[in-house]
């Protein structure tokens, strides 16, 4: 077992007792792990453990349920997973079983999955809250009822059975919105990745590349450094594609005059990274491009600045909004005084998105952005994308032709610390000179 293995099933097994003791007393959560997914026929997609389930165990293998219970004063965390078969390894790889799987993830039991039906109902009795994700998979509801109907069977024999259903999601996401040191150093490795894999695309872009070119050198640069996979389908987006706001059909050939916009990011020990690079494909930005771009860096590092402890989770949309809504006002653009066309939402025309979300296992991670209906303070351990942009669609006849099909986003990855941010993924050029710099190093295929 590799150190990183051993410390994720150590940080699991503290979020565990974490979340025992926040839990109701005589109640039981169940968790189960992800499925697998048909791709086609008999062919399943790359398996990717469910983000709840990875946080609380650190266990990979599917067919799977973590369950915890809290009594008045015991606290247990029990695992059912595969049983160890000998013909399944042959196919598909080794399992841990449940005898292993007590001393790897410090579980106080396990079984094998062929046996919750008897067990599941024997946790539930005596038990008031039952903690559980309805509506998610209609299978596992149909078994969740299934056991505390068995268990309300019992009832003539005084047994108690669970009488409350309660969503457990909020106390874990709320655990996951705060990062520990050992989840940031995970997402500064993603970071660093990711962010070789886009200088790679910069200096493998020219007139005739495609697209999927592109993006093969990401994926090349991603795998051989160690991450698992994208965290997300990679955007990359020559010319007027930039404008399509999650385009990832990656077919389209590179022509000199345009920009190439990529959002690509690796995922790293199942922490992801997010960053997105826009610049041209001849090397250099020519006079709209330039202004535009200006725009949106501006917007970017002031809304980059808006990240601090105690700053409202929508202070840095905002700046960026207003930097980006006066900007196109001085290019003409946009008429009228900023703050009413801020109002009126006229900069939704160019800018219709927001400027950044949480990250962490889920590139759109978990946490609620507002409690009790009031946007939440920033606070350090988050980690939050800042990505403003301007995007001019081919068919916008409000605007002069010569700013027609212009797409610019810049989003880098940003932690709140207790006296400011950090900027995990600053390892990328953005601004236009460092960008034609690197870009003047590129050597003839």
């Amino acid at each position: 077992m590799t150190k990183e293995s051993a410390n994720r099933f150590e940080l699991a097994a503290k979020r565990r007792d974490a979340l025992l003791r926040k839990m109701k007393k005589n109640s039981v959560a169940i968790l189960p792990a992800a499925t697998l997914k048909t791709r086609s026929n008999d062919t399943e997609y790359n398996f990717r453990q469910d983000s709840d389930f990875y946080y609380l165990t650190g266990f990979t293998e599917d067919n799977a349920v973590l369950v915890l219970k809290r009594g008045d004063k015991a606290r247990q965390a029990i695992l059912f997973c595969q049983p160890k078969d000998k013909t399944k390894e042959l196919w598909t790889g080794i399992l841990t079983g449940p005898r292993k799987a007590v001393s790897l993830l410090g579980v106080d039991a396990a079984h094998s999955i062929t046996d919750i039906d008897v067990l599941l109902p024997e946790l539930l009795a005596e038990t008031a809250v039952t903690y559980y994700r309805m509506g998610v998979d209609p299978s596992w509801d149909q078994r969740v009822n299934g056991w505390i109907n068995q268990v309300r069977r019992q009832a003539r024999q005084g047994v108690q059975s669970p009488n409350q259903f309660e969503h457990l999601d909020p106390v874990i996401h709320e655990m996951r919105l705060i990062k520990s040191a050992a989840e940031v150093n995970l997402m500064q490795e993603a970071a660093d990745i990711s962010a070789r894999a886009h200088c790679r695309a910069m200096l493998a872009s020219r007139a005739g590349v495609t697209e999927y070119q592109l993006e093969a050198e990401l994926q090349h640069e991603f795998l051989r450094s160690g991450a698992s996979a994208p965290a997300y389908s990679s955007i990359v987006a020559a010319g007027a594609n930039a404008c399509i706001l999650h385009y990832i059909e990656n077919r389209a050939t590179l022509r000199n005059g345009d920009l190439v916009l990529i959002d690509a990011g690796c995922e790293y020990e199942h922490y992801a990274a997010d960053i997105t690079r826009t610049y041209p494909v001849s090397g250099r930005f020519n006079k709209e491009q330039t202004a535009l771009y200006e725009i949106v860096l501006k917007a970017q590092l002031a809304a980059i600045d808006a990240v601090k402890p105690g700053n409202p989770a929508d202070k840095p949309h905002e700046v960026a909004t207003r930097i980006i809504t006066e900007g196109l006002v001085e290019l003409g653009l946009l008429k009228g005084n900023p703050d009413a066309l801020i109002k009126a939402g006229a900069h939704r025309d160019f800018f219709m998105h927001g400027t950044g979300h949480w990250l962490g296992i889920d590139v759109h991670d978990v946490g609620a952005y507002k409690i009790d209906g009031k946007t939440r303070p920033l606070q350090p351990g988050m980690v939050t994308t800042i990505e403003p942009g301007i995007y001019i669609a081919p068919d916008n006849r409000k605007v002069a032709k010569k700013w027609r099909g212009i797409g610019i986003r810049i989003e880098d990855d940003v932690l709140v610390t207790r006296t400011g941010n950090r900027v995990l993924t600053d390892a990328v050029p953005k601004t236009i000179s460092e960008i034609e710099a690197l870009m003047a190093t590129r050597q003839e295929p």
